[in-house]
Formats: structure tokens, sequence, C-alpha cells
């Protein structure tokens, strides 16, 4: 398709994110007004609080929980997100494996345990969220990269993960895009979901549990109070003996962690359900998750009413690292993605796109979790899931609880959870760095997976990475 037609895609295109477009959408609590105590409080009223939230009642369902969220539950990346909930904690093998080699197999299995442990509890809490145990397809769309998955496969095989290796052949018959020249399909590691309903079912989970939860309620101070914590909010105060904070890409009321995270702007498209002739053109019987190998990488998967949404590609970052609404949307990336869908799947021509929207994910240098405390042990935080936390969240909730509860479990005498990644240097250095990083995976993309100077310097300073 030109230039033109993939254009033409957009122009009945609404510019919000597609979940969060829901007649179903539950109306917002009450904010704060005057003062409340607690035993916790949960700052974030996304995936990262109402798992903590959540799982804190679990624990102890006499424990007297309350969570602030600063606008609504699910508003910001737990509404917005493409809907993939993978076991990885770790970024994925790769990335684990370079940081974590001795604690990789544990990692791998954790993290199996956790996905399970979500699927549970949707059907526990009776979750309506269109969840889908589908896997998820590695597709390779240059040469180099199906030598790239065979090493994946591989690997995965080292560590007991189920997975395939798909020749071109094989994989178009699950998906038929001309593009495809292998895969490799993690069967059971990644479901889909509807990330909006997730976070309003566990919001409805939470209340039903006792938590309060207070909504347009931004938590703007902190400071001990006693034995506890004290958090103010526009219209009163939280006193609290405990506190986790799960407010991920928007700045910590812990300013020392502010250092360890930056907002990156990522994009999607929603297209209009397609027909079942348009359906049979492509296959995708499987309704897995996909994923292209590049550097710059699209992902892709198939709504419960059999859309396509297709995301990824640029990631952009602000100088000053400013969360705005004003970055929600971005043109220029549309463009692009759209004519790239067309690439992807000529068979589609003539189909439309309905809903645009971006949104900002806290990206930390090591492109998985990292945890710490504060106040002696007062305050526990997650932070840094670069893209997946939709399932690893409910785990960083499990470690923030262990933390706060002063404990040594498993989970945090782990290193990923004991060491913190190496802090963004200030502006401007911070702003040139991750340019030159943007252009150096640009030109790797484009240049058969080859990597430049800066980026192999960046590996042997543990900052690289390939996704």
């Amino acid at each position: 398709m030109d230039p033109v037609h993939s254009l033409h895609s957009l122009r009945d295109v609404k510019p919000t994110p597609y979940w969060l477009d829901d007649p179903g959408r539950p109306e917002a609590n009450s904010a704060l007004i005057g003062d409340v105590r607690c035993d916790l409080l949960v700052v974030g009223g996304g995936y990262s609080g109402l798992w903590t939230a959540l799982i804190a009642k679990e624990r102890d369902p006499a424990r007297d929980v309350v969570l602030l969220e600063g606008k609504e539950i699910g508003w910001a990346a737990s509404g917005r997100n493409g809907g993939f909930c993978a076991a990885s904690l770790t970024h994925g093998l790769g990335n684990g494996l370079e940081r974590w080699p001795n604690e990789l197999a544990r990692l791998e299995e954790l993290g199996a345990q956790n996905l399970q442990a979500i699927e549970d509890a949707v059907t526990k809490y009776g979750l309506d969220c269109d969840w889908e145990r589908t896997g998820e397809l590695d597709v390779a769309t240059e040469p180099y990269q199906v030598e790239e998955l065979k090493e994946l496969a591989e690997l995965a095989a080292q560590f007991g993960d189920g997975g395939v290796f798909l020749d071109a052949d094989q994989v178009r018959a699950e998906v038929d895009s001309p593009t495809y020249l292998g895969a490799f399909w993690d069967k059971d590691g990644v479901a889909m979901v509807n990330p909006a309903k997730l976070a309003w079912g566990l919001k409805r989970a939470c209340q039903d549990a006792g938590v309060r939860i207070f909504e347009h309620t931004p938590a703007t101070d902190l400071a001990e109070s006693g034995t506890g914590m004290a958090v103010r909010t526009p219209y009163g105060r939280v006193l609290a003996r405990r506190v986790a904070l799960g407010t991920n890409v928007f700045p910590s009321l812990v300013k020392r962690i502010r250092p360890y995270t930056v907002p990156v702007y990522d994009y999607a498209l929603m297209t209009e359900p397609l027909s079942p002739e348009q359906l049979d053109a492509i296959g995708w019987k499987g309704r897995q998750g996909i994923g292209d190998s590049a550097n710059q990488f699209h992902y892709y998967r198939l709504s419960a009413d059999n859309r396509i949404l297709w995301g990824g590609y640029d990631a952009v970052y602000h100088y000053g690292g400013r969360v705005s609404s004003e970055y929600d949307q971005r043109p220029a990336t549309y463009r692009t993605l759209a004519g790239h869908f067309f690439q992807t799947f000529p068979q589609l021509e003539g189909l439309r796109f309905t809903h645009a929207w971006g949104g900002a994910i806290d990206t930390c240098t090591r492109f998985s979790a990292f945890f710490d405390t504060a106040h002696d042990g007062k305050v526990a935080l997650a932070a840094g899931y670069t893209g997946l936390g939709v399932g690893a969240t409910r785990f960083g909730a499990e470690v923030m609880l262990d933390l706060l509860a002063g404990e040594r479990t498993e989970r945090t005498a782990l290193e990923m959870v004991r060491r913190k990644p190496l802090p963004f240097p200030p502006e401007p250095v911070r702003w040139a760095g991750i340019e030159i990083t943007k252009w150096s995976l640009d030109r790797a993309d484009r240049n058969s997976g080859r990597r430049n100077l800066w980026l192999r310097t960046m590996d042997r300073l543990g900052l690289g990475f390939d996704s």
C-alpha cells in the first residue's frame, strides 16, 4: 500500500486509548477529605498499587489498607498498554542471562509461578478481562534475526521454557505475513488481557476485600510521623504504619530514586473489527501475541472483538523527563505505524484504524524492575518495569510487602531485589545519551543487527539492550 492509502486508514481515528473508551468504565471514587489512619498506605492505582493492596489483604484480612490514586484507577500505563501479560521478570532470557546468570533459572520459575498466580486470581475474583493464555510469537523479518531466534529457542530449552522455533512456512501457517522469515513461539509464557478491565476488576476485588480507595487524590509529600509515616494530599492526610509506593513512571516521593527512571513514550493504533474474510486472509487462529525481533520493534495482537492492536517502533524521550498529557498524541508516529502495518499485512488494505494513543513507560538502565526501602524500612517501592509491568507488577507487590514486613524471603534474597540499576546521568547528558542510543539502534536495524561502538560500549557497561 502506498503512503497516501495508509494515511487514509487514519482519517476517522479517535485520539484516545481504546481500552479506556469503554461504556463499562467504573465511576471514580471520591477524593480523600481530612485525615485517615491505616496500617498500610498504597500510593498509586495502577497494577503495582492494586496488586499490593489486594495481596496485603490476602496475607492479613484484618490489615487496614488505604490506596490513593492521583487521577482514576488504571488511567495511565495500566489502562493503555498492549495487553501482553508475560511471565518474564527480567525483560527476556537474554537480558536476564546477562545480568543474573546464577539466578536466572529460579527467576524463570518465579516468573512462571507469578503468571499462573495472576491467572488464578482472574478465576478466583471473577475478573472479566478477556484473559487468553495464547503465548507469543517473536517473528524474524530480516535474515540475521532467524539465527538469533534459533539461539533463543536453544536458550529457552536450557531453562525448561516451553517454546519452539518455526521456519518461514510454519510461522506463516500460524499468521500469514509476507514479511515473516521465522519465529520463536513461546507457547505458555504470555497471556493476552484487556488491560483496563484487569485494572477495574482488581479495583473491585480490593474494595470487596475491604481496601479503602480514594481517587483524584495525588500524594504530594511523604514524611515521618511518630513511629509511622504521613502522606499529604490536596485535601487531607494519611497517617500510616507502612507505605508502599507504586507510582512507577511518575516522580517518586522518595526523591533520591528519581534519577533511576526516565519516562519513554510509546504509541499504539487499534483497527476496526476484522471481518471473517479478513481474518481468513491472515490466519491467526491461535490468537498469539506477536512482536518482531528488531531493536525498534512492533508488538501486536487481536482483541476479544477481533481488532488488531498495533504498537511500538518509536520510543520517544522528552528533554527533562517530563510526563505530560500533551505527549499522549503523536501523529508522526501514527503515520509511521500505519505504513508498517500495511507492509506487514498487505491483504488487509482498506482496513481503518479507530483509536490512536500513547503513554509513558518507566524505563531503567537494566530494563526490569528494581526495589528499595526508605525511612528505616517503613517505606518500600518498586519501579522500572520497562514495558513488562502487566505481569511483573504482581511479583513486585510481593517483594514490597516482604520488605515492609522486614522479612528475609526467597524474593528479598535475590540479587535482582538487593541491587539497584545504575542511575541515568543528569541533563543534558541524559538526553544526548538516549538520542545517540536510539540513532545507533536504528542503524543496527538497517545493518543486519551489527552494533556500533556506542552500543558495544553500553553493553560492556551493562546499559545495552536490543529491544
